[in-house]
Formats: C-alpha cells, structure tokens, sequence
C-alpha cells in the first residue's frame, strides 16, 4: 500500500503600491514559470494569509499586511501546486532581494508591463483584481 505525501499549498502575495504589483525572479524557475509574485509554502498550522505575509518578508524584506484572499486554484497550470492569492498592503522597508538563494530579482510591475513578465496570463481572480487597482 503506498499513499502519496500532498505538497503543502502555495501562497501568494499580491502586492500593489504607487501604480505597480511587486513581481519576483526565482532564481531557478519551475518550467516557464520565472518571474511570479511573492510566494512559498504554507507551514503547518498557518493560514494561506499568514503565509504571504511570512514568505514577502522572507523573500523580499518588505513587511505587509493581508487585505483579503483574492483566489483559490487547486492545480497551478504551471507547477500543478495548489495556489492561494492575497492582497496585500506596504507597511515598513523596500522591496530587494532578500533570499539569494531563492531570488534573483524584484520589479514593481506596471499593468501595461504585466504580460512582458507573464506571457501567459494571470489566474483570472489574479488579474481582474490588478485591472480594478492599477491604473492603465
């Protein structure tokens, strides 16, 4: 009898600041999936809010606070992982390269700029949130 381990979900933070969503680099990529939003695997007992908060920081250096869950996925096209989506607000610091060993890289993305860095488009929940906060 075997029973197969399920990876522990995802959590993303959407981030909007001054007009643009904060995009990172992975230093390695998962397939095509390279530049993506801040984001890491939710820890036992954590919530997927607390875990976009955490992985930012971590990531990033940046401190935010979640504003609300935007989307649930259950199977990432790209990574088949299942994928939360937070909103998420600035609070202290600027976002940089926090994690070497994990980034290579941060922008703040403008909307006309978003499918340079995703050229395959955006979870639908994702990117109808980006169209109501920043401006085109």
């Amino acid at each position: 009898m075997t029973t197969e381990t399920k990876k522990p979900g995802i959590s993303a933070a959407i981030i909007v600041d001054e007009g643009r969503v904060l995009m990172v680099r992975r230093r390695v990529g998962e397939g095509d999936l390279l530049w993506q939003f801040p984001a890491g695997a939710i820890e036992e007992g954590e919530a997927p809010e607390e875990a976009a908060v955490r992985e930012t920081a971590e990531e990033t250096g940046l401190v935010v606070t979640s504003d609300r869950q935007i989307g649930y996925l259950e199977s990432h096209p790209k990574s088949g992982r299942e994928m939360f989506y937070t909103a998420c607000t600035p609070v202290q610091g600027e976002a940089r390269v926090a994690d070497e060993d994990e980034l290579d890289a941060v922008a703040w993305v403008a909307h006309s700029e978003i499918s340079d860095y995703v050229p395959y488009g955006l979870f639908g929940p994702v990117q109808e949130y980006l169209d109501d906060v920043l401006p085109r």
